[in-house]
């Protein structure tokens, strides 16, 4: 049985993010005018802002769907039958390669690039953005209910995990002050984070 086709607004909504994700790579986001935009997607200025309202929407919102891709994977679902170690070892290899994504970390960088002169719209980009649990944050939360884990703060916890990975596979790639981990490198830095995290919060 064949999927549902796409509507025609779902079809435009994606060229629209297709020739967005070209056209930042090849101009960056301030050389990019939503003119830019429809031009490449072939749609009108006002198909574009009915999608996104501004450029900083559709540059968080790439961001948004690479994270939602590692972080609504099977792997990331709590199972309180299997072991604490290898749930949240699974979840944050999943979670470190997509942070080390080429594409991720040049999203990224693209945008602190374009917000870097106006600080209150970033933060009110990232307060949307830090609205929606991550993978880590519902696996502690659910694992912490089970009475798996001491009473904690899913938040502050996760940011705990976050601070750990991204001090070591984000911002030195962020800064071009590093190349990206090797495959062997994000497999230790997950088994490192998790045996860490545990060896404080088990029960």
């Amino acid at each position: 049985m064949s999927g549902k086709k796409p509507t025609r607004s779902e079809l435009k909504r994606q060229a629209i993010i297709d020739a967005a994700k070209q056209a930042f790579q090849e101009l960056g986001v301030q050389g990019t005018s939503m003119d830019e935009l429809a031009a490449r997607a072939q749609v009108s200025k006002r198909t574009v802002y009915n999608h996104f309202a501004s450029k900083e929407a559709l540059v968080m919102f790439l961001i948004g769907e690479l994270w939602q891709q590692a972080t609504q994977s099977p792997g990331c679902d709590y199972n309180p039958d299997s072991d604490l170690h290898a749930q949240l070892l699974t979840l944050l290899e999943l979670e470190i390669k997509t942070i080390c994504n080429p594409q991720y970390i040049e999203l990224n960088r693209m945008a602190f690039d374009y917000f870097f002169h106006q600080p209150e719209a970033l933060r009110q980009e990232m307060e949307k953005y830090k609205a929606h649990e991550t993978g880590v944050q519902r696996w502690i939360k659910a694992a912490a209910a089970d009475g798996r884990l001491k009473p904690l703060d899913p938040e502050i916890a996760s940011g705990q995990i976050h601070n750990l990975i991204k001090g070591s596979c984000f911002w030195p790639q962020m800064l071009q002050l590093s190349d990206p981990p090797s495959s062997t490198e994000q497999a230790a830095l997950a088994e490192r984070t998790a045996g860490m995290f545990l060896s404080h919060y088990q029960v």
